[in-house]
């Protein structure tokens, strides 16, 4: 009975994953050399697959084998729902990126398995932060405990890491999603949107896990998920751009174009910013947001352009060190290697092995 309840489970993830590529049972059954009642058998769990067909399954549905085989974590901060045949263009790419989170954790943890990854541990707020105020407090204590007092952070997915979050930049339409299961914690954020986007994505997903709200906190519990957003919403704000830079001295447009850019924030979080400080009210925000600095503009007031981050690199340092370390000792092949990557190297990237060097 445990056998069967197994299939129709891989029959169900089967069937998400036809609709999420927005393929009918026949078109996927011609990319599978199977007839269309062949796939419905598969997706209601009356029929097994073999391993040939799996390896069929993942590249033609382009998922990686061990998606079918596992079950996904049961708390998600993004959860796609489960598909339907009138699956929107939005939730089917909510299902890949939970699709790569998953994907993205087990390889975490193959990674951690070879005793090359030590991952620090997950620093969670100690108070509840229940109201917008209370995550800017937070995001302050954050900001305390990883050394970066008030001064811009360079680098979101070095930051993540250093508070206990791996973040993976995936080349998949939507936002972003983490998970935290047991002692690891992941995400995922798309490379799609613009570099501001990106870093406030990374921040919100930290903020997921710094308060906790989605895994066992009050307020995940007592407050509605819009509510909960908001409450996300502020500490990355905050975490990105301390509204006491915005009030430290006197404020103009000039002044909040020049934060926007040092801290390399978009120009929407900044004027969110500067209503948050008090230095704006709702009214005059309003006619900022359409004021959108130009390059020019940028250049003018900071002299550098802010750099794309989450886009070159696509994987935590720590990760990246100890894929090259399995690697170095003959733990995965080179192939795999790349995999684990995640499209920041090729193999023309990494250095011989010591049996590949002539003596």
């Amino acid at each position: 009975m445990a056998a069967q309840q197994e299939w129709v489970s891989i029959g169900q993830r089967v069937r998400e994953a036809r609709l999420a590529a927005n393929l009918s049972q026949d078109e996927l059954g011609r990319r599978l050399g199977l007839d269309r009642t062949m796939v419905a058998k598969i997706e209601a769990g009356t029929r097994r697959i073999d391993a040939v067909e799996l390896i069929g399954l993942g590249q033609a549905l382009d998922l990686p084998i061990d998606y079918f085989l596992r079950e996904r974590p049961a708390v998600l901060s993004r959860r796609s729902g489960l598909l339907d045949e009138d699956a929107t263009d939005a939730s089917r790419g909510s299902f890949r990126l939970e699709a790569a989170l998953v994907s993205w954790l087990h390889d975490v943890r193959q990674v951690q398995s070879f005793g090359v990854l030590t991952v620090g541990a997950i620093l969670g707020y100690p108070e509840a932060a229940d109201s917008e105020a209370a995550a800017q407090s937070a995001a302050g204590w954050l900001r305390g405990r990883l050394g970066s007092g008030n001064e811009p952070i360079e680098s979101l997915v070095k930051a993540c890491q250093e508070a206990g979050l791996l973040v993976a930049v995936a080349d998949l339409p939507g936002d972003g999603a983490s998970v935290r299961d047991d002692d690891l914690a992941v995400a995922v954020v798309s490379r799609r949107g613009d570099p501001g986007r990106r870093r406030s994505t990374a921040a919100h997903e930290l903020g997921h896990l710094v308060l906790g709200d989605e895994y066992s906190s009050d307020l995940g519990v007592h407050t509605s998920r819009a509510a909960r957003e908001s409450v996300i919403d502020a500490f990355a704000a905050e975490f990105l751009l301390p509204s006491t830079v915005i009030t430290a001295g006197g404020f103009s447009r000039d002044v909040l174009v020049r934060l926007a850019s040092t801290y390399r924030t978009s120009w929407s979080l900044a004027v969110r910013q500067a209503v948050r400080a008090g230095v704006l009210d709702q009214g005059e925000a309003a006619g900022w947001l359409p004021l959108t600095p130009t390059r020019s503009e940028l250049l003018d007031t900071t002299g550098w352009t802010p750099q794309p981050d989450l886009e070159w690199i696509r994987v935590p340092p720590a990760y990246a060190h100890a894929v090259l370390e399995a690697r170095r000792r003959h733990l995965i092949t080179t192939t795999r290697a790349v995999e684990l990557m995640r499209g920041q190297i090729a193999e023309t990237d990494l250095p011989p092995l010591d049996e590949d060097v002539a003596p």
